[in-house]
């Protein structure tokens, strides 16, 4: 499996999302051996430092950004700087972005009903359904994401998408599959973690702008951020993108990612994109509170396909993606943190709540008001 995460591009189709040498962010790097040092109090009330954390929680990468600067970063079991790696469900959230950008400039508008980019969707589960209801997955699809059964509609639509073997009478390509899915409950209500929301919102963006995915993740988001190497995105058999989870690309860029969150979208993403799902309404935070979710990520809230923590600094904005990829953004310790991981399980608790205390505490050493003398001392150090 941690083979596979590196080298999806011997195992599956893939579309090129091309970065420009000429436009490449350059990171500064000033690291700190205190930041792997940071002690932290993991979910079963142990403590241990946060490279221990990332030691005992199968990782393959991390880096640690604070106000732009690297101050932290490891590579284990033969990762390298250079090495692309899968995001699984990270990649929802640069569709998310993807689908910001498009209504930013007039091409989308999510309160419009998924059928005014995607007919095809009418007599499914989705007919009725908003873009809104996409982005925040808030559909009634009758849709079980229960990785461990191998009959829940997760992992049925992973055949059709070419990431497991088709069977007979599979629908041949993702697309077909999605127009199959029938309806569980009306649209609007309680937050459910459904993959295909994230794969019709592909579908929506790419009618929208007449554009694959690839190409509108490049030119819209990785160019435009200074990504340094090119990532991919799995396709299936009929060249379709798998936007939910197939995106692969090296930690650096991802931290690039991070970093221009941070930064309220750096001119790429809207601000007002952002600012609205950092601050949601009632309705939003009342339908991720009645969830499982809560259980793990108590206050915590889903919008435009970024996962909400709250913490002592503050709401943490995180992309999760299963076997433990992440990308976390404090806005008040300055922070962005990433993780690569190849768990041997798609979930485990602890692992995910370790791994975002490591970075919260992190971002603690760093303060919420470190001055400009403090931060050029630190950096000099």
């Amino acid at each position: 499996m941690r083979w596979s995460f590196r080298h999806l591009r011997e195992l599956i189709p893939t579309h090129a999302i091309p970065a420009d040498p000429a436009r490449t962010r350059h990171l500064t790097t000033a690291l700190d051996a205190a930041v792997g040092a940071t002690r932290v109090t993991r979910l079963d009330g142990s403590t241990a430092t946060a490279d221990q954390v990332f030691a005992d929680t199968h990782t393959d990468a991390v880096v640690v950004l604070h106000d732009g600067v690297v101050v932290n970063e490891r590579y284990d079991a033969d990762m390298t700087a250079a090495t692309p790696h899968l995001l699984m469900s990270v990649s929802k959230s640069l569709v998310g972005c993807v689908a910001g950008i498009l209504a930013g400039r007039g091409l989308l508008d999510p309160e419009a009903p998924v059928t005014t980019y995607v007919p095809e969707v009418a007599d499914s589960g989705y007919g009725g359904a908003t873009v809104r209801h996409l982005l925040d997955m808030r559909t009634g699809v009758a849709f079980s994401e229960t990785y461990d059964d191998p009959a829940a509609e997760v992992r049925v639509m992973e055949r059709s998408m070419g990431w497991r073997p088709l069977r007979d009478g599979d629908p041949v390509g993702m697309y077909p599959y999605l127009t199959t899915l029938g309806t569980a409950s009306e649209h609007g209500g309680q937050f459910t973690y459904r993959s295909a929301d994230t794969d019709l919102l592909g579908w929506v963006c790419e009618r929208a702008a007449e554009e694959r995915m690839a190409d509108l993740m490049s030119s819209l988001l990785w160019i435009p951020m200074g990504a340094e190497h090119d990532a991919d995105i799995t396709c299936d058999m009929v060249g379709s993108a798998v936007h939910d989870g197939g995106v692969s690309a090296v930690a650096r860029d991802l931290a690039r990612f991070g970093q221009l969150l941070l930064d309220d979208g750096a001119g790429i993403v809207p601000a007002d994109w952002l600012d609205a799902s950092w601050n949601p309404g009632d309705d939003v935070r009342a339908a991720f509170a009645g969830t499982d979710h809560e259980a793990v990520l108590p206050g915590g809230w889903y919008r435009n396909q970024f996962w909400f923590v709250p913490n002592q600094h503050g709401p943490s904005l995180v992309c999760l993606g299963i076997h433990g990829q992440m990308v976390y953004v404090n806005r008040v310790t300055r922070t962005v943190g990433v993780k690569l991981s190849s768990w041997p399980v798609p979930q485990h608790a602890a692992h995910l709540v370790d791994t975002l205390r490591a970075f919260g505490a992190i971002g603690g050493t760093f303060g919420t008001g470190i001055d400009t003398e403090q931060r050029g001392a630190r950096l000099r150090r």
